[in-house]
């Protein structure tokens, strides 16, 4: 299972990640809402655990972003030392599946992650699609047409955020430090990478669903 912390205090973050680990989960972390946003909204978590009063973003515009913007089902357990009626009421409607009082222990932190988890396990499957392009992002199996396509990891990466920001434009740069962070290769690789997964998804078929925009990036769809 992997979670992802949107925490601003250094302290109770690591605190938060150290405890989780022990416990087998993966987790992944970000200091601020848009940070945690950029990341729920780019890869693939099985439950976010959302602090409210972050910088960028607050919780609540995160939560009611990946809810109504970006439609995602990820549960969502909001922290906060706000505990008036008026907030929690406020944190539901936002999207959140649980909310949960600082100072909290954090057993009770961890029983109510695997409440949360065992709810959503019956929910649908988890899929990205496009036109007739999917991704179930539980078995990374891609399709298009019902035709399964051969994606290495890569492309697969690249394809996984181009499809969850859709029909958006995805720059160059966010694309790059996405596959690799600050360790940029020296050769052109994502020309090459772009290459290949066009082949993949568009090549053998009529209709081109991925679009090079000179000077501004790429995207993913099937409008003109």
């Amino acid at each position: 299972m992997r979670l992802l912390v949107i925490e601003d205090n250094p302290d109770i973050r690591a605190n938060l990640i150290d405890y989780l680990e022990l416990r087998g989960y993966t987790v992944d972390a970000a200091h601020s809402g848009t940070l945690g946003l950029e990341l729920a909204t780019t890869q693939s978590f099985d439950l976010i655990l959302l602090d409210l009063m972050l910088p960028g973003l607050s919780g609540y515009s995160v939560a009611s972003k990946l809810r109504n913007e970006w439609q995602s089902t990820t549960p969502i357990i909001m922290l906060t030392a706000r505990d008036a009626l008026d907030d929690r009421l406020l944190g539901f409607d936002s999207g959140a599946d649980d909310y949960l009082i600082k100072p909290f222990a954090l057993e009770e932190l961890a029983a109510r992650i695997e409440v949360v988890l065992k709810r959503s396990s019956g929910a649908v499957a988890r899929r990205l699609q496009v036109a007739d392009l999917t991704l179930d992002l539980d078995t990374l199996v891609v399709t298009r047409e019902g035709q399964p396509l051969h994606i290495k990891n890569a492309e697969l990466t690249i394809l996984t955020l181009l499809m969850r920001k859709s029909p958006h434009i995805v720059s160059r740069q966010t694309i790059e430090e996405h596959l690799w962070g600050e360790d940029m290769p020296d050769s052109d690789s994502l020309r090459t990478h772009i290459y290949n997964l066009r082949n993949a998804i568009d090549k053998p078929f009529s209709r081109p669903l991925l679009h090079t925009l000179r000077g501004q990036g790429y995207r993913l769809t099937d409008e003109m």
